[in-house]
Order: C-alpha cells, then sequence, then structure tokens
C-alpha cells in the first residue's frame, strides 16, 4: 500500500462522512463520529475486498467498489443506531 493510495482513501472515506453529515444535519460531534465511522469502514471494506481478491472498481492499489460497500453498510448502521426517538415515543 503506497502513502498516495492510503492518502486517496482516507480523502474519499471524509468526503463521504462529510456527505452524509451535510444531507442529515447534526452537530460537530456527529460530524466527527461520521468521519471516524467512514474511515473505519472504508478501510475494513477494502481489506476484505483484498483478502477475497475481488477486482470491482479497483483504482490503483484501493480495492474501491468493496471499500465503498463497507463504509455505506458502516455509515448506513451508525446513522440508524444514532437516530433519536420523536416527541410522541418519549411519551
Amino acid at each position: 500500500m503506497t502513502t498516495q493510495g492510503i492518502l486517496l482513501g482516507f480523502v474519499i472515506a471524509t468526503l463521504l462522512g462529510a456527505l452524509l453529515h451535510l444531507i442529515t444535519g447534526g452537530s460537530l460531534l456527529r460530524l466527527g463520529i461520521y468521519i471516524l465511522l467512514s474511515w473505519i469502514g472504508f478501510w475494513v471494506g477494502h481489506i476484505a475486498a483484498y483478502l477475497m481478491q475481488w477486482t470491482f472498481l479497483k483504482v490503483g492499489v484501493l480495492q474501491l467498489g468493496g471499500a465503498l460497500s463497507g463504509e455505506i453498510i458502516i455509515l448506513g448502521l451508525g446513522y440508524w443506531l444514532s437516530l433519536e426517538k420523536s416527541e410522541a415515543v418519549k411519551k
């Protein structure tokens, strides 16, 4: 893994985490959580795709297809777990 590949992976993951925050809104803490989750999901997906020898959307040394799949799954799970209950449910 090259330094350029690592930097590109972090940039792509950060942009997708920030995009989710832009769409859903929230506090600065939530932005940090989304970015952290996107980094974790991206690299777990990349490693899983590398180990399974997937070549879908391979960009240089990055297994971008698997990385994006892992990132979307982890971000979706994190978003779902962070949903707040509505006022009707709290009563």
